[in-house]
This record gives structure tokens, C-alpha cells and sequence, in this order.
């Protein structure tokens, strides 16, 4: 689509989990491998005109912490996936620089393949003075396990007298997570039928709106996302007022 619609009200922030790669390939006799592929065009696509739409924050779920769960021939896959993306961003900088995404990763690099992390810090120190849109892709990342992170951190400072724990807040608590000094998603977008979290910003979601669809994430398009949108104009936020 080259036209760029225009909207009342746009999400500062929107999270989107990408579910469904592997029933598409399956509904088409393909290996789930394909699914990720085609997935993985999609999520582009996606970024980029979201970026253009006006959104400044994009939270993309690529791999959970369950992921490592999948048979070993599919997390392979994926991770050559990110491989490959991470790869031709690095040799595409002047086009970055002109889209001006910054690229944040979040999640624990401990597990990630080692060539895949160097290419990650690559990226996002390449990025880091891009201003349009910030575009966090979750990978080896699960809500709990931020959670989990974050409380460590908070801990060690009180331990060490830095903190008392009177000054624990929800504030503080945010300003830990990994994405601290971001605003929380106002909408998280769910396709492929599923009505949950999946553990997916579990502390970030409190006052998000959702959407959910039965489009395999392959299949979802720029239109499903002016969609999405349009709906969002109509939402009445009250964060717990009248």
C-alpha cells in the first residue's frame, strides 16, 4: 500500500505477538519452517508501515523463553531467520537511516546462538541515534522472567543500601524492565484465534487495549493493521475513571 491513511487518535505504543506461522504452513502442506519464513516478511512489512502510519513504539513477540520447547529442526530455522534479517539490516544502513528505526532487542541474550547476539549489539548500536519509530523485537523473552529480572535488580540495590524498600514503587518497578523509559502498549494485537498474553508483557499490558483476530499472522496485512486502528479511534480509555 503506498497510501498513508490518516487517524484521529493513534497508540503511541502497540505490541503485537505474531502467532499462527505454523498452522498456515500447515493448512498449505508446508513444513512449519515455511510459516516462520513467510512470518518473518510480514513482521517486516508490518514495522515498516507502522513507522510510517505515525506509531512510535512497536513491540514485536518473535521467540519466547517456551520457544526452546519446539523440535530442534524449527528453532534452527528461526534462529538462521534472525540471522538473516539481522545480516541484511547490517548491510542496509543508509536505508535505515532513512527510515530512522531504532532497533531494541529485549529478553535474555544468555541462550541466544553467540554470532546472532554480536549482530543484535551490531544493530542496535547502528540504530541508536534513529528517532521515528523505536522497534523492540522480543526474543528469548518472557513476561515472567522480565519480571523475574527486574526484582534481582531492585534487590541488589537494596542489599547493598543503595534502595530501602520503602522506595519500591510501580514506578521503580517499570524503570527496571527492559522497556524502561518507553510507554507502556496501549494495544496488543493477537492474531490466529488465541485470546491470551502468552506471557507477553505481563507488567506493560495492565491498561492495554486488545485486539484479537482469527488471521494467521502470514496472512496479516497492512489493511488489518489500518483495522486495528480505526477500532482503537473508537476505544474509550479510562484507566479505571468513569
Amino acid at each position: 500500500m503506498s497510501d498513508i491513511p490518516k487517524f484521529d487518535v493513534l497508540p503511541e505504543h502497540i505490541g503485537i505477538i505474531m502467532d499462527g506461522n505454523g498452522r498456515w504452513a500447515k493448512q498449505r502442506g508446508l513444513k512449519r519452517t515455511e510459516g516462520h519464513k513467510e512470518g518473518a516478511k510480514v513482521f517486516k512489512r508490518i514495522c515498516e508501515y507502522a513507522a510510517d502510519i505515525g506509531i512510535k513504539y512497536l513491540t514485536f513477540y518473535a521467540f519466547s523463553t517456551e520457544n526452546w520447547k519446539r523440535p530442534p529442526e524449527e528453532v534452527s530455522v528461526i534462529m538462521d531467520i534472525f540471522r538473516d534479517y539481522l545480516g541484511e539490516a547490517e548491510e542496509r544502513q543508509e536505508e535505515n537511516r532513512q527510515k530512522q528505526l531504532r532497533m531494541r532487542f529485549i529478553g535474555i541474550r544468555e541462550g541466544i546462538p553467540e554470532d546472532i547476539q554480536i549482530l543484535m549489539d551490531q544493530l542496535e548500536k547502528n540504530s541508536d541515534d534513529k528517532n521515528k519509530t523505536v522497534v523492540n523485537l522480543a526474543i528469548n523473552y518472557g513476561g515472567r522472567s522480565e519480571l523475574v529480572n527486574a526484582v534481582k535488580k531492585i534487590s541488589k540495590k537494596v542489599a547493598s543500601g543503595e534502595l530501602s524498600a520503602e522506595d519500591i514503587d510501580e514506578e521503580m518497578i517499570s524503570s527496571n524492565l527492559y522497556t524502561a523509559n518507553q510507554p507502556d502498549p496501549d494495544i496488543i494485537i493477537r492474531p490466529s484465534g488465541e485470546y491470551r498474553l502468552s506471557n507477553f508483557m505481563i507488567w506493560q499490558a495492565a491498561y492495554s487495549e486488545f485486539w484479537y483476530s482469527d488471521v494467521l499472522w502470514p496472512d496479516f496485512t497492512e489493511e488489518h493493521l489500518i483495522s486495528v486502528l480505526r477500532d482503537y479511534e473508537k476505544r474509550n480509555r479510562r484507566f479505571g475513571g468513569i
